[in-house]
């Protein structure tokens, strides 16, 4: 991969509660993610950490795009994967997003395709929808800290 991976032992952005490096890392370094939800996870971590290289090489051909620019990506928080299934070189991911664009908080769902080709599954496609989320004050922070809205990222934009 082209994208330059620093070893971190933080927490996964992905959300499975490993470390990087025992998580999403592996892939990021050129590792096959073994299963489409796998896959799912390191695209999601990647795109927190803005490695368009490997987003572009995970990215079946027939769907990638020319060019991947992520400077104006919005900040991708949470990832909660609400559906998964496989069948042979086939499968799907059920996911919602979240994300913050400045002081604005949202919400990515998507359906997404996955095909393998040989030992490498391949982000095909996906059926997405969008929304804005108005957390309030006492309601769990959209970053998934488990804190408070007001005691935790209200306070940033404030």
């Amino acid at each position: 991969m082209s994208d330059t991976v620093v070893k971190d032992q933080d927490p996964c952005p992905c959300g499975t509660g490993l470390g990087y490096d025992a998580c999403c890392g592996p892939y990021h370094l050129g590792a096959e993610a073994p299963t489409p939800e796998a896959l799912m996870r390191s695209r999601f971590s990647a795109f927190n950490k803005k490695m368009s290289g490997y987003l572009m090489a995970s990215w079946h051909p027939e769907s990638r795009p020319t060019e991947l620019d992520l400077s104006q990506s919005p900040h991708w928080t949470r990832l909660e994967v609400l559906d998964t299934s496989q069948i042979l070189d086939q499968g799907t991911v059920h996911f919602k997003a979240i994300y913050r664009s400045g002081s604005a908080w949202g919400y990515l769902e998507e359906v997404a395709t996955f095909v393998r080709q040989g030992e490498q599954w391949l982000y095909l496609s996906g059926r997405v929808s969008e929304g804005r989320l108005k957390p309030g004050r006492n309601e769990a922070c959209p970053c998934g800290s488990g804190r408070k809205f007001k005691s935790c990222c209200q306070t940033a934009t404030a």
